[in-house]
């Protein structure tokens, strides 16, 4: 059975590695699903505060992918409606997979900038702050996805 959950969570941290660039796949969430099979086995352990500590950290990592786009389109210099649509960029990107998920914030920003009468130089700026957003998430989810496949392949080598 642990050769089964090692084979198993392998396949789910890289999985979640991909998912990170691939916005169809919750890729964070399931390197996490990954460590925790490796847990799971008679040869590997990891610590409880270990295992809490990444559970928060991966919540976290959820939660600002959809924040960090709006914070995006503020810093550059969107308004409240440019940060409203990109948050209804965000959610309304989750139906238009994978593209969707990439240009809904952009969109939603531009959009939102424009109905608030602002300059469509602006409406754009405030958009690409919500994309630069977009950018500094996924390499968020990069870097945590890239600490899962280094836990794994140590634990593997401690094995």
């Amino acid at each position: 059975m642990d050769i089964f959950l090692i084979i198993v969570a392998g396949i789910l941290v890289l999985l979640g590695f991909a998912g990170c660039i691939l916005p169809i796949i919750p890729g964070v969430p399931l390197s996490y699903v990954g460590i925790l099979l490796l847990h799971f086995t008679d040869k590997i352990q990891f610590s409880t505060n270990f295992l809490v500590i990444w559970a928060i950290i991966v919540i976290a990592i959820q939660v600002l992918d959809y924040y960090i786009p709006i914070w995006g389109t503020k810093r550059f210099g969107g308004s409240r409606w440019g940060t409203i649509g990109s948050a209804i960029g965000v959610v309304a990107g989750l139906f238009f997979a994978p593209w969707g998920i990439i240009l809904g914030p952009f969109v939603g920003a531009v959009v939102g900038e424009l109905l608030s009468g602002r300059a469509s130089a602006d409406a754009v700026k405030a958009g690409f702050g919500s994309f630069v957003g977009f950018l500094v998430g996924t390499v968020a989810k990069l870097v945590v996805a890239g600490f899962f496949i280094y836990y794994y392949v140590e634990a593997l080598i401690k094995m």
